[in-house]
């Protein structure tokens, strides 16, 4: 495992920066820019279905109700990125044909989101590319360093 760290690029060369880094500094913006450069690979994985990151997770979401209706409200709530804007999200779902929407006759302030056919028949080609990326990107990491890291994760998070 020593030998292989010799060949990784140390954060302060990324940066260009001469400075020695903080411990917890560079902890930090070691995450911010690996999550940055995770979602740049999902992002290029996605360009050629035009949907991003946020609509990807939407439709995740929708399919996870097993063709039962949600609400915007629980959809956000199940969102990664909680500053993203569900509304317009499933505005644009719903142009492409993703997504229904549906408002109660009895309860007009009741509105019920569906995913289409279409929505899963596209989720089906994403899901193995985007999976693909994904082993790609941890591939340097044993089973075990993966857990190890996850839990050091949640560990950081509570």
């Amino acid at each position: 495992m020593y030998i292989q760290l010799l060949y990784m690029k140390e954060l302060e060369d990324i940066l260009k920066t001469k400075v020695q880094l903080s411990q917890p500094k560079k902890t930090v913006l070691n995450i911010s820019y690996l999550s940055i450069w995770i979602r740049d690979v999902i992002t290029s994985a996605l360009k050629p279905f035009d949907i991003s990151i946020e609509q990807f997770n939407v439709l995740r979401i929708l399919r996870g109700q097993k063709g039962n209706p949600t609400n915007l409200q629980d959809i956000q709530d199940r969102m990664i990125s909680k500053m993203s804007n569900t509304t317009r999200l499933v505005d644009k779902l719903i142009l492409k044909g993703y997504v229904e929407r549906f408002t109660c006759e009895k309860n007009r302030r009741k509105v019920e989101i569906f995913i289409t056919e279409s929505g899963l028949k596209i989720l089906d080609q994403i899901d193995p590319i985007v999976e693909s990326k994904e082993k790609s990107i941890t591939s340097n990491l044993s089973d075990e360093e993966l857990r190890i890291l996850n839990d050091l994760m949640t560990k950081l998070r509570d």
